[in-house]
C-alpha cells in the first residue's frame, strides 16, 4: 500500500495541466486491516503451531479476530483470542461491570446462586451461593435456564452496562422470599472467597474457594495465607471450581505459598516454546520467596470442567512436591498458554505506541520438573463429586467439601453417582479464561 501512495503522489505533478478531475484518493490503511496483517505477521513466527497455518487469502479478512478464526490449529487451540486494550487493563485489574452473580439450575430444576462477589450490592442483602433465584424483573428464571434459551436470557438481565438496574427475588435458606433491586456498577472483584479453618479429626485444614489469578489476586492471598500459617494449619483444601485461569506469576505465587521458603530453588515449571523461537524464549521458573510459605506434605484441589489454565498451572507444579488430591470433576485441559502482544507493535521509533488490540495466541506449553504436562484431555480426579450448588463455599456439608474432609480424616468418599456437568449463567465475558505468562514478550517491528 505505501508503493501505491508513493507511486500516486510522484505523478500527480505530471497531471497538474490536465483539466480532468483528480482520481478519487486511495482508501485508508485502516486500524483494523494493520492490525489483522500484524497478527499474521505474528502468528507465523511465535504461535505454538505455526507449522499448522493455512494458506489463506490475509485481504479476504476484515481484521484480526477474523483472521485468528480462519487460521488457529483447531484440533488443538480452542484459545487464542483478540481484545481491545481498554478490555485488557480491565481485565488485568480485575474491574468488573455488572451484579456480580452466576446462577445454576440445580437437580430439581431450581435456579441457584452460583457465586456472588462481596463487590455486589446484592452482598449486603446476605444474597449468598445456594439462594433460589425465582424471579428477575418479574419473570420467572427456571423455564430460561430449563431451555437453554441464550437470547432470553441475555434480554433478561440486559448489557453489562454500569447503571442497568434489575430487580431479583430470591427464596432464602430458611424458605422465605425477599425482592432485592440491584443496579450493575463498576467493581474491582475478590478471587479469594469463604476462607475457613476447619477442625478435623486430622488436624486443622485451611479451606478457601479461589476464583480467579489476576493482579489483586496477590495480597489476597498473602493475606489468607498469613491467617492460615498463624493459625498453624496442617492441611489445605483449595476450591479451584470455577476458576478458568489468569497469569501465570500468582499461579507461581500460590504455587510458593504450599511450599517451604527454602524450596525456591526447586523448579516450579518450564515454558517451553515453537522450533522457530524456544532457543531464545524456553524459560524455566523456580518457585518463588513469600511472606507466609505453609511447607505442607499434602493439599486437595476441588475442580471442575471450568478449572484451567493458571488452575491447573498449580496442580501441575506440586505434584513432584508434595501429595496432591483432585476431587470434583475433570480438569478443564489447557497445558498451554500465551503471551500478550500490544498492537499497533512497538519499533525503534516508537517504542511506546498508543495501543488499540492486545493478542494472545497460544506460544508456549508448561511442563513441570519431572517434565509433565499436555493434558490437553484435563486431568482426572482422585475422588469424583458433585459440584453442589445448594450450599455456600465452606460449607463441610457441601458434597465437594464432604468429599475432600472425607480423604483427608480417612474416611471412604462416596463417589457422585449420576454425575452431572452444570450449565453455569455468567455475566458477559468480563474476566480471565486463559493463562497468560507475565512479564510480557515482545513482538518488535
Amino acid at each position: 500500500m505505501k508503493k501505491i501512495l508513493l507511486f500516486t503522489a510522484l505523478i500527480l505533478p505530471l497531471l497538474a495541466g490536465c483539466t480532468e478531475d483528480p482520481p478519487d484518493p486511495v482508501d485508508e490503511y485502516t486500524m483494523e486491516e494493520r492490525a489483522r496483517d500484524g497478527l499474521y505477521d505474528l502468528m507465523k513466527t511465535v504461535y505454538l503451531w505455526y507449522n499448522y497455518i493455512p494458506t489463506v487469502k490475509v485481504t479476504d479478512y476484515p481484521g484480526p479476530e477474523e483472521i485468528l478464526d480462519a487460521i488457529t490449529y483447531k484440533p488443538r487451540d480452542r484459545w487464542s483470542f483478540v481484545m481491545s486494550w481498554e478490555e485488557y487493563l480491565a481485565m488485568r485489574e480485575g474491574t468488573f461491570v455488572g451484579h456480580g452473580i452466576r446462577m445454576a439450575l440445580d437437580s430439581e430444576n431450581n435456579v441457584r446462586v452460583v457465586s456472588l462477589y462481596t463487590g455486589s450490592d446484592l452482598w449486603p442483602g446476605g444474597v449468598r451461593r445456594g439462594w433460589i433465584v425465582k424471579a428477575v424483573n418479574g419473570t420467572p428464571v427456571a423455564p430460561i435456564f430449563i431451555s437453554g434459551d441464550d437470547a432470553a436470557y441475555t434480554a433478561l438481565m440486559g448489557p453489562s452496562t454500569a447503571g442497568v438496574t434489575n430487580s431479583f427475588t430470591f427464596e432464602r435458606p430458611d424458605g422465605t422470599q425477599v425482592t432485592y433491586s440491584s443496579t450493575k456498577a463498576t467493581f474491582t472483584i475478590n478471587s479469594v472467597s469463604s476462607p475457613k479453618i476447619l477442625d478435623l479429626a486430622s488436624g486443622k485444614t485451611g479451606y478457601f474457594a479461589f476464583d480467579t489469578f489476576i493482579e489483586p489476586s496477590e495480597q489476597e492471598l498473602n493475606n489468607v495465607f498469613a491467617d492460615f500459617k498463624s493459625a498453624g494449619i496442617t492441611d489445605l483444601i483449595i476450591d479451584l471450581r470455577y476458576n478458568t485461569g489468569g497469569f501465570m506469576s500468582i499461579a507461581e505465587q500460590l504455587s510458593s505459598l504450599v511450599m517451604e521458603a527454602a524450596d525456591t530453588t526447586k523448579l516450579c515449571y518450564t515454558l517451553k516454546y515453537n522450533d522457530l523461537i524456544g532457543p531464545t524464549w524456553d524459560q524455566n521458573y523456580n518457585f518463588v520467596r513469600t511472606n507466609s510459605p505453609l511447607g505442607l506434605d499434602r493439599v486437595v484441589f476441588i475442580t471442575t470442567r471450568s478449572s484451567a489454565s493458571a488452575s491447573e498451572v498449580v496442580i501441575n507444579s506440586l505434584k513432584p512436591y508434595v501429595t496432591v488430591t483432585l476431587v470434583g470433576d475433570t480438569t478443564h485441559g489447557k497445558p498451554a498458554g500465551m503471551d500478550g502482544f500490544g498492537f499497533p507493535f512497538p519499533s525503534q521509533t516508537n517504542p511506546n505506541p498508543d495501543y488499540e488490540y492486545v493478542f494472545f495466541p497460544i506460544t508456549f506449553e508448561y511442563l513441570n520438573s519431572l517434565g509433565e504436562g499436555r493434558f490437553y484431555d484435563g486431568m482426572m480426579p482422585d475422588i469424583k463429586a458433585a459440584d453442589d450448588i445448594t450450599r455456600d463455599f465452606g460449607d463441610p456439608e457441601e458434597a465437594s467439601l464432604a468429599a475432600a474432609i472425607a480423604f483427608l480424616e480417612g474416611r471412604k468418599a462416596e463417589t457422585a453417582v449420576p454425575f452431572t456437568r452444570r450449565r453455569i449463567y455468567s455475566e458477559g465475558d468480563q474476566l480471565p479464561k486463559e493463562l497468560f505468562r507475565d512479564p510480557q514478550h515482545l513482538f518488535l517491528k
